[in-house]
C-alpha cells in the first residue's frame, strides 16, 4: 500500500515530468514548478540534469547519495527565506547552464568531469545566501565578512559552505573520484562560484573582450566557464518578458528588505534598496543596456570562438559550382569563391536572448515614460526621486574619482614631498629662548599639512552635472539614462 508521503512524491515527479518538456528552452518557466506542486525544484531538476549528462554512470554516483546532496542544498538555499536568491533561482541558473551546455554545443568542448563541476557549480552557486550584498556584509561588520576579509563575503561562502556539505559521507557525490579529479573538479567549481561576485564583471569582461581580439585565441576553459556562469546569473532580464518581469519585483523586495535592514542599522541605503525612493524602469533599463547585453554578446563571441574549430565547415558544406558552367578562365575565380563561401560559414550559436532583451528594454522605456509622467502629475517635485544619471553619478562616478585621487596623491605625494625649505623661514630676532621649539613644532605641521594634490577639475563638472539632471528628472522628462546596481 502506498503511503501518503510516497503519495505526495509520486505526484511531484509526474508533476516534474510534464514541466521536462521545454527544459531545453531558453525561456524554461521555473516558476510552474513550484505552481504545480513541485515543492523541491533543486532536487528533481538536479538529479535530472546529473542524470542527463550521464553522471551516475561515469563517475559512480550513488542516486541515493545525490539526492541526499541536493535534498541539503536545497535546505540551504531556504534558510533565509528570501524572496529572490532561493531554491527556484538556483534551479533556474542551473537549467539556463543546461542550455548553454547543450543548445550552443559546449558540452562538447568539455570533457564530463567539467560538465560534472559545470552544474553542480549552478546548483550551489548561491548556497545559503543571506538575501544581502556584499556591500551589506562589509558594512555592517557580519561575522562572515570578517571571516573573509570583505573579499567576494557571500561567494566565498556558497562556495566553503557547499564543499563541507560534500565531506559528509551520506552526501559526497566525489567519494569515487580520483585525488587528481577531485583537484579538478574543486578548482573548476571555486572559480566558477567565485566569478559570480558583481565586483569582477567589468574586469571578466574586459579580460575576454582583449582575448577574443587576438589572431589566434586560447580560451582558459575556466575562464570560459566562469563567464558561462555569470551570465546565467544575471540573465534573467533576457528571458520572456513575464518571467523577467517576476524576477525583477523578487529582487526587488530583496533590496528593500535590506533597505529595511540598513534603514535599522543607521547605515546608508544602497542603491535600489530604498522602498520609497527607487525608479524601476530606468533601473532596468540601465541594467540592460550597460550589464547583461554587452555580457551576453561577449559570452556569444567566446562561445563561438570556442566551438568554431570543432563545427568548421569544409569544402564539401559548400554546394559545387557545375563544369559545365565554368569557363578555363573562371575556374581559377570560382575556386578562389568557394574559400570565401568556405570562410564565410562562421559557426553561429543559437542566440535567443536577443529578441527577449529588446523587447524588454521596449517595455521598460515605455514604463519609465509613464512612470515620469505620473511624478510630474503629482506637483511633489520636492520630494521626487533624482534621476538614475543622477544616482549613477552619485553611487558610481563621484566615488571612483574621490578614490582615484587618493589613490594619486598617495602614490606621487613622495615624490613631490615638501621640504623644511618650502616653509616660510621664522625670523631668530622675532624668535625667544621659550618659543623656538615651539616655533620648530609649527614648522614641522606646516611642513605635513602640505599635502600634495592633484588638481581636480573634475569635482567641478560632477556638481554641476548632478544639479542639472536632478532638474531635468523634476520635471519629469528624462528619457533613458545609466544605472548600475550591484545584484
Amino acid at each position: 500500500m502506498v503511503s501518503r508521503y510516497q503519495y505526495d512524491e509520486i505526484r511531484e515527479i509526474l508533476q516534474f515530468i510534464k514541466e521536462l518538456q521545454t527544459l531545453d528552452d531558453w525561456s524554461f518557466d521555473v516558476f510552474a514548478l513550484s505552481e504545480s506542486g513541485t515543492s523541491q525544484p533543486i532536487k528533481y531538476l538536479g538529479y535530472d540534469l546529473l542524470n542527463r549528462y550521464g553522471i551516475f554512470h561515469k563517475f559512480k554516483v550513488p542516486p541515493s547519495t545525490l539526492e541526499n546532496f541536493l535534498v541539503r542544498i536545497e535546505e540551504g538555499y531556504c534558510r533565509h527565506r528570501n524572496p529572490y536568491h532561493n531554491n527556484l533561482h538556483a534551479a533556474d541558473v542551473a537549467q539556463t547552464i543546461h542550455f548553454m551546455l547543450c543548445q550552443t554545443g559546449l558540452m562538447n568542448w568539455l570533457t564530463d568531469l567539467e560538465i560534472f563541476a559545470t552544474l553542480v557549480a549552478a546548483l550551489i552557486h548561491d548556497y545559503e545566501h543571506t538575501g544581502t550584498t556584499n556591500n551589506f556584509h562589509v558594512m555592517a561588520g557580519t561575522d562572515t565578512a570578517m571571516l573573509y576579509n570583505d573579499r567576494a563575503v557571500l561567494e566565498n561562502h556558497h562556495v566553503s559552505a557547499s564543499f563541507r556539505v560534500l565531506k559528509e559521507d551520506d552526501c559526497n557525490i566525489l567519494q569515487n573520484l580520483s585525488k587528481e579529479e577531485f583537484r579538478e573538479f574543486r578548482t573548476l567549481v571555486i572559480d566558477m562560484v567565485l566569478a559570480t561576485d558583481m565586483s569582477f564583471h567589468f574586469q571578466q569582461l574586459k579580460n575576454m573582450r582583449n582575448l577574443l581580439t587576438l589572431a589566434e585565441p586560447s580560451v582558459d576553459k575556466s575562464k570560459a566557464l566562469s563567464l558561462v556562469l555569470h551570465c546565467c546569473d544575471i540573465a534573467h532580464p533576457s528571458k520572456r518578458w513575464d518571467l523577467h518581469h517576476r524576477w525583477t519585483s523578487l529582487l526587488l523586495e530583496e533590496f528593500f528588505r535590506q533597505g529595511d535592514k540598513e534603514r535599522e542599522l543607521g547605515l546608508p541605503f544602497s542603491p535600489l534598496c530604498d522602498r520609497n525612493n527607487t525608479l524601476v524602469a530606468e533601473s532596468q533599463i540601465g541594467f540592460i543596456e550597460f550589464i547583461v547585453e554587452p555580457s551576453m554578446a561577449v559570452c556569444s563571441d567566446m562561445l563561438e570562438t570556442i566551438l568554431g574549430p570543432i563545427n568548421a565547415p569544409t569544402p564539401a558544406d559548400v554546394a559545387p559550382i557545375s563544369i559545365s558552367e565554368q569557363t578555363d578562365s573562371s575556374k581559377a575565380k570560382d575556386g578562389l569563391n568557394l574559400n570565401c563561401d568556405v570562410q564565410a560559414m562562421k559557426y553561429s550559436i543559437p542566440k535567443p536572448w536577443v529578441g527577449c532583451l529588446l523587447e524588454n528594454k521596449k517595455r521598460w522605456k515605455e514604463q519609465a515614460l509613464k512612470d515620469a509622467e505620473s511624478r510630474a502629475a503629482t506637483q511633489n517635485d520636492s520630494d521626487s526621486p533624482s534621476s538614475p544619471q543622477h544616482c549613477f553619478i552619485e553611487f558610481i562616478v563621484e566615488p571612483s574619482m574621490a578614490v582615484c585621487s587618493d589613490m594619486l596623491e598617495t602614490i606621487l605625494g613622495p615624490i613631490n614631498a615638501p621640504t623644511p625649505a618650502d616653509v616660510a623661514p621664522i625670523s631668530i630676532s622675532e624668535q625667544t629662548d621659550s618659543s623656538k621649539a615651539k616655533d620648530g613644532l609649527n614648522l614641522n605641521c606646516d611642513v605635513q599639512a602640505m599635502k600634495y594634490s592633484i588638481p581636480k577639475p573634475w569635482v567641478g563638472c560632477l556638481l554641476e552635472n548632478k544639479k542639472r539632471w536632478k532638474e531635468q528628472a523634476l520635471k519629469g522628462k528624462q528619457k533613458l539614462y545609466i544605472l548600475y546596481f550591484v545584484m
